[in-house]
């Protein structure tokens, strides 16, 4: 009888031991993972001041919403909208289900880019693939200008394709850089084609990372140069450099840099923006986050990133965008004014 109330009792204990196993985790609730991340961004995030975010009314309004009993699926959706009140493409959530953007923002806007119209009309279908870079002659006009596409910084560019591409090019009245599309990727790629397109040595940049809890602890800055390297390079004559709002990140940084020298024209639309380098980490149950938290400063010190819906990302220095004609008369208005101003 001992026997079988020993098993009986071990039997209980089991089942009450696997009750209080299978409670979920108070570190895990959805009111602890709100907690969390709302304190790292307001302890990490770099741009609440300059873009005039009231990050204590944000989680009054977000907090409301909370509650222990949410399903993943909208805990993730309150978090998300929760980050995109700073308006940052550098701002992600991750989970095992979906991974948030930042894209509310812009309300499908033109592309102002069309490559079957630059195929079509201006480099043809005999146009080369120099590595990560599609180059060629631009056709039908009187002068000689090179065009180069770079679709991502995150497609590794080699000194042999650089060196191949600008002695190609030696003898160009102007050359054509095409960054419109690309998403960003490796800063390195941005300092290997500014070497081949710079005449001297400038500060082209400056960054500050946050250091504090504070929203305005920041670090020493710190400062980046873009100098002339390579034994083929295309530093005396003037370079377009074509931006639209599909290109961001390290595409941002390119375009921003290029604000340092006059021999370099922006043409076209705004940037995306992404000038923060991302931080980020993991939240309590599991699932990922990033954010911006440095700053970038060009030149005047005035950051240049997701300021309001105006005004967005690197502002070109001519500012041209598609019409319906062009698109229908196949026919793209950013590549004729960069003919026009080269």
């Amino acid at each position: 009888m001992i026997k079988y109330l020993i098993i009986a009792l071990t039997i209980i204990s089991f089942f009450s031991c696997e009750k209080v196993l299978m409670k979920k985790d108070p570190s895990n609730t959805p009111t602890e993972v709100f907690n969390y991340l709302w304190k790292q961004m307001d302890e990490k995030y770099s741009y609440f001041d300059y873009k005039k975010v009231n990050w204590d009314s944000v989680k009054t309004v977000y907090s409301s919403q909370i509650n222990d009993n949410l399903s993943d699926d909208e805990l993730f959706s309150i978090l998300f909208k929760m980050m995109c009140e700073v308006r940052d493409n550098h701002t992600n959530l991750i989970s095992p289900f979906n991974i948030s953007r930042y894209t509310d923002k812009y309300p499908i806007p033109r592309s102002n880019f069309d490559w079957r119209i630059i195929q079509n009309k201006y480099i043809g279908s005999n146009y080369l693939i120099t590595g990560a870079l599609y180059n060629n002659w631009i056709l039908n006009t009187n002068k000689k200008i090179g065009y180069i596409y770079y679709s991502s910084f995150s497609n590794t560019i080699d000194d042999y394709s650089l060196d191949y591409i600008f002695k190609r090019f030696e003898n160009a009245d102007g050359i054509i850089i095409d960054v419109r599309n690309n998403g960003g990727g490796s800063p390195t790629n941005i300092f290997k084609i500014l070497s081949r397109i710079v005449h001297v040595k400038e500060l082209v940049y400056k960054s500050r990372m946050k250091n504090g809890p504070g929203h305005n602890n920041f670090g020493e800055s710190l400062y980046v140069y873009a100098e002339p390297d390579g034994d083929y390079r295309f530093s005396n004559n003037k370079i377009a450099v074509l931006i639209n709002k599909n290109s961001y990140s390290a595409t941002s940084y390119f375009a921003a840099a290029t604000k340092a020298y006059s021999s370099i024209i922006l043409i076209g639309d705004s940037t995306g923006g992404g000038l923060g380098a991302p931080t980020g980490g993991e939240l309590p149950n599991g699932w990922t986050y990033r954010f911006s938290a440095s700053q970038t400063s060009v030149k005047s010190n005035s950051t240049w990133d997701h300021t309001d819906i105006f005004e967005d990302g690197v502002p070109p220095d001519i500012y041209v965008t598609f019409t319906d004609d062009d698109y229908t008369n196949e026919t793209d208005p950013i590549i004729e004014r960069a003919i026009q101003e080269l």
